[in-house]
């Protein structure tokens, strides 16, 4: 009988600790590669949102840990864009828009990184591209509230018919 209740007990214990996590999992920003992100490109057509970042940039990891693990900013962006997290300094070639961009020893980064971010690299730069226009790029670290203006006036497609000062005048942040 006591072994039972026990049981019963330590049973009630563990449910209490594993379900909260099972009924609010902490879903992480689904990252892509550029090439998985130009296929998905090529079947629907959703704003891009590239992290580019550097291994040794401590901002890019306090964003990582800050901002793209908060789950109201992983939620809206899985949901809203392709996101993608790109290293500057990658050595490999891509290919983006029919474009091969490739390593540039004199820089220390990747072409791409130059065209993403109009030749003004910083890290990190959040780097937003629509359907149908080019990068814009937003250097700096971004808490979550700094960022939800930003991801929301694209991800909700009121780039297309007004500038974002008027939008920001109007927003309310949630996050």
């Amino acid at each position: 009988m006591k072994l039972t209740y026990l049981l019963s007990i330590s049973l009630a214990a563990v449910l209490l600790l594993v379900l909260p996590s099972a009924k609010n999992p902490s879903a992480p920003v689904t990252w892509l590669s550029v090439s998985e992100a130009a296929v998905k490109l090529e079947k629907g057509k959703k704003p891009v949102l590239i992290d580019l970042y550097t291994t040794w940039c401590g901002w890019c990891k306090q964003m990582d840990k800050k901002t793209y693990s908060n789950k109201a900013v992983a939620a809206y962006l899985n949901d809203k864009f392709y996101t993608v997290k790109f290293d500057a300094e990658s050595r490999s070639p891509i290919t983006w828009q029919g474009k091969t961009y490739n390593y540039n020893p004199q820089y220390r980064v990747n072409e791409f990184a130059l065209y993403l971010a109009h030749g003004q690299l910083e890290f990190p730069t959040t780097i937003i591209i629509a359907p149908g226009e080019s990068p814009q790029a937003i250097p700096g670290y971004l808490e979550p509230r700094d960022i939800e203006p930003l991801v929301k006036y694209f991800g909700e497609g009121d780039y297309r018919t007004r500038g974002f000062d008027d939008y920001q005048r109007n927003f309310h942040r949630s996050w």
